[in-house]
C-alpha cells in the first residue's frame, strides 16, 4: 500500500462524501445536504488528502489564517485504514502547510475524545459552541 498525501488534490464531492460515509465522522455531518455538504469543502481553504492510488481514504477539512491558528473542522480516516498512522501524517501534513508558530485546533467527536490526547493535543476547558442564531 503507497498512501500519498496533498495539500492540492481537490476530491469530487462524491470521493468526499463516500469517504464521510466510510468513518464514523458521516453521522455529524450533512452529508445528504449536497448544497451544505459541497459549501463546506468548497470554504475549507486549506484541504489534506490521503489517497490510496485513486481511492481517498482521508482528509483533513481545515480553516485557517495560517499563521496563528489552524482550526480543523473534520479530521476523518476511513474505517478500513484507520490504526495505521493515517490521522497523525494528515496533521503533520496540515502543520506543514502553515506556519511553525501556528496552533492547531480541534473539536473531538465522540467517538475519537480519547484520541487527541495520545498523540499531543492538550484538552482546552473553555470551549463553546453556540448552535442557533443570536
Amino acid at each position: 500500500m503507497n498512501i500519498v498525501y496533498y495539500n492540492d488534490k481537490i476530491p469530487t464531492s462524491k470521493q468526499a462524501n463516500d469517504l464521510y460515509r466510510r468513518c464514523s465522522l458521516g453521522e455529524r455531518r450533512p452529508i445528504d445536504d449536497r448544497s451544505r455538504f459541497d459549501a463546506m469543502l468548497n470554504h475549507a481553504n486549506l484541504l489534506i488528502t490521503a489517497w490510496n492510488e485513486l481511492e481517498l481514504i482521508g482528509m483533513a477539512r481545515c480553516l485557517t489564517d495560517f499563521a496563528f491558528i489552524t482550526y480543523i473542522a473534520d479530521l476523518l480516516v476511513d474505517e478500513r485504514y484507520q490504526r495505521q498512522g493515517i490521522g497523525i501524517e494528515l496533521i503533520r501534513q496540515v502543520q506543514k502547510s502553515t506556519a511553525e508558530e501556528c496552533k492547531t485546533t480541534l473539536l473531538a467527536a465522540p467517538q475519537a475524545k480519547n484520541y487527541y490526547g495520545h498523540i499531543g493535543f492538550e484538552k482546552h476547558e473553555s470551549a463553546w459552541i453556540l448552535n442557533k442564531k443570536l
